[in-house]
């Protein structure tokens, strides 16, 4: 089993828009979906797709949170999350011809001390019959930024993989810890190493820096060109076939649900690669965040291509 841990949910409201945005006026939606997100949701959502028996987990509070674990529950995932006292926030993201996505995303409430030792408590007790975890997105105000690292080295010490995705001084903390695999993007590694890269080679040459770091899979999420994987196997550069993008919101998410999937079934890296790229253009085909239809998966594998580098 995966469990997919979120300490910042959200309701993700995508607004649908086909005319033409006009600031400081009212627009009316052609439609609008609500949904449970949060990355972490996003990739439990993608990895029950790829047909992983999964559960959610993280925390959840107020009527929001209410509604999350409702829409997790028509969904058909599972969920573990301890209640708060705050509100769970809202993300939207309004999609429209001239722009595309523009999102708004709140900062989320603030967790107690308490909050946090009662999650900590639940953690090993949540994870226990799960052989991947994945640990994805923010942290909410008032929580400690060690707390992933912590998180990343029960679940080690418990036997289970772990796939860290969040960037930031939590990123910096996590991998003190080793996690099995982290999922930076450029912008990503430029602020953890505090450099700008300008091309491939230091693209490669930064993955590698945090593969010495003792990280066994790094990898760098290019956007529509694809992902890096750096792994004892060697480096290998996955590239997705052309698609029609809807909707790229959560193709990070996605990608990471197909990874952790791939560990699970213990692919070799090479196919792990090519099987994750292709599951984030099968999401980018989707107007829903987090979501694809699984009858792409297949067809989509075989157009994506791998080298080794």
């Amino acid at each position: 089993m995966i469990t997919t841990v979120t300490m910042n949910t959200s309701l993700d409201k995508a607004y649908f828009i086909k005319s033409r945005i006009v600031n400081g006026t009212v627009m009316r939606l052609d439609s609008c979906r609500t949904s449970a997100g949060g990355k972490g949701v996003n990739v439990a959502r993608a990895a029950a797709l790829c047909g992983a028996k999964v559960q959610a987990a993280g925390l959840a509070g107020g009527f929001n949170g209410q509604q999350l674990e409702a829409l997790l529950d028509k969904d058909g995932i599972a969920h573990q999350f301890v209640h708060i006292a705050g509100e769970t926030r809202c993300c939207i993201n309004i999609l429209d011809q001239e722009y595309g996505s523009t999102e708004y995303l709140e900062p989320g409430c603030e967790v107690s001390a308490d909050e946090e030792q009662q999650f900590m408590q639940r953690y090993p007790e949540i994870i226990r019959d799960s052989d991947v975890v994945t640990i994805s997105g923010s942290l909410p105000r008032g929580m400690s930024k060690d707390i992933y690292g912590r998180m990343t080295a029960i679940a080690k010490d418990m036997g289970k993989a772990v796939i860290l995705d969040t960037s930031g001084e939590p990123l910096k903390q996590g991998i003190k810890s080793h996690p099995t695999m982290v999922k930076p993007n450029q912008d990503e590694i430029e602020q953890f190493f505090g450099i700008k890269i300008h091309n491939m080679q230091e693209v490669i040459r930064y993955a590698g820096k945090l593969w010495d770091m003792g990280i066994p899979y790094v990898v760098i999420s290019l956007g529509k060109d694809g992902a890096l994987l750096v792994s004892g196997d060697g480096i290998f550069r996955g590239r997705p076939p052309e698609v029609e993008a809807v909707n790229t919101v959560g193709c990070g998410d996605s990608m990471v649900g197909a990874f952790a999937a791939a560990l699970e079934r213990r692919y070799e890296a090479k196919e792990a690669l090519r099987y994750a790229v292709s599951v984030a253009s099968a999401n980018a085909m989707s107007p829903n965040t987090g979501d694809f239809d699984p009858k792409n998966i297949e067809r989509l594998t075989a157009q994506a291509t791998v080298e080794k580098l």
